[in-house]
């Protein structure tokens, strides 16, 4: 099932999700979806607060990428917590399904080190870096309340406010179905 990607401006963006519980909600369906929908609208990730739903999941596929580290990379994270972060800032243009149409220079740390369930409830405590870092770094700011905008300068955010303004109110335009929070 293709989902609505949620648009800029909606509460469940900006809230911490919280975890679940084996056996709460059907994973493996769950994760068909959320690939299903974030392939249909051509991301490499996607975080179960863009599809509406205030839970600590996200899946990355980079399969559809022309980075040799991606194209093999394809995983489901369950109540991932970052262990730790380290490395140089390393500057790289982000953009967001539920931001679309803005592509910003963010800074993020080089590698993490997480731990987390996959989507048959296995445990796991892994260190990732360069492109899978940074893409878990995307991800896991959606469901910790983050976007990529907020590492942003003031000036850049105040630069950006009425795109932003124009996202919230359904005035993007996308290949894809969105819910936005202020169209009726």
């Amino acid at each position: 099932m293709i989902y609505p990607i949620v648009a800029y401006g909606d509460p469940v963006l900006r809230r911490v999700a919280r975890d679940i519980e084996q056996g709460e909600i059907d994973l493996q369906q769950l994760a068909a979806d959320m690939y299903e929908t974030m392939h249909h609208a051509e991301g490499v990730g996607l975080a179960a607060p863009q599809i509406g739903m205030d839970i600590r999941v996200f899946v990355v596929d980079g399969s559809t990428t022309n980075d040799e580290e991606l194209k093999t990379f394809k995983q489901v994270f369950i109540n991932p917590q970052v262990i730790q972060q380290e490395g140089k800032l390393w500057p790289y243009e982000e953009g967001c399904l539920s931001i679309p149409n803005i592509r910003e220079e963010v800074k993020r740390q080089e590698s993490i080190r997480l731990s987390y369930f996959d989507q048959d409830w296995v445990a796991y405590e892994v260190e990732f870096s360069g492109m899978k870092a940074r893409v878990i770094q995307h991800e896991y700011d959606h469901i910790e309340g983050k976007l990529f905008i907020d590492y942003l300068s003031p000036l850049r955010r105040r630069l950006l406010k009425g795109k932003l303004a124009d996202i919230t109110r359904g005035q993007a335009k996308t290949d894809y179905r969105m819910k936005f929070p202020a169209k009726k």
